[in-house]
């Protein structure tokens, strides 16, 4: 099985159900689903690149506490703007929200999310075994099929729920998951 391949499928499937696919079907919820999957994937090129090329010393450079603590924030931060939208929600449809910032906002949730998961972490294992361009494309790809589907999953939740319930959800999730980072 080919480097690429091997990265691919071991990521794909590290990734169903977990958090960064969650954010994906709430985003798509809340924005074009073009503009989850751009910023998501930009987020994933991004965070495997990173991983692919320098291994175990993010953990040496970027201390974990700090990390946590960050991502916990940013996270509380999101469930509060969740919560601010949804009075204007039913006024505004989703194919209308897209745009940089929200393609920014996608990013930066994703990458947060992202940083120090297992994906990385079989990111970096996997660079040290074969050629990290090979295992950077693999795994950006594996990402990618994970974070379509998610998109195209929270856009059917959409045809059976309102968003006003999805966004109430989300908002929970969010916060959720920034005191799980905040606490450890």
């Amino acid at each position: 099985m080919s480097a690429i391949a091997l990265s691919a499928v071991l990521v794909f499937f590290a990734e169903l159900g977990d958090k960064s696919q969650l954010m994906c079907m709430t985003f798509a919820t809340r924005y074009r689903a073009r503009t989850v999957i751009i910023g998501a994937i930009v987020a994933t090129a991004v965070m495997n690149l990173v991983s692919a090329l320098a291994g175990d010393l993010i953990g040496d450079a970027m201390p974990e506490r700090g990390i946590r603590i960050a991502s916990g924030v940013l996270f509380l931060l999101f469930a509060l703007l969740t919560l601010k939208d949804l009075d204007g929600d039913d006024d505004v449809s989703i194919a209308e929200k897209a745009g940089r910032s929200a393609v920014l906002v996608v990013a930066l949730a994703f990458a947060l999310s992202e940083l120090g998961d297992k994906t990385m972490l079989a990111t970096m294992t996997l660079a040290t075994q074969y050629h990290w361009v090979w295992i950077w494309i693999g795994s950006v790809l594996g990402m990618s099929v994970s974070i379509v589907l998610a998109v195209l999953a929270g856009r059917a939740l959409l045809r059976v729920v309102p968003v006003r319930v999805v966004h109430l959800v989300s908002a929970a999730l969010f916060a959720g998951l920034g005191i799980w980072m905040l606490l450890g």
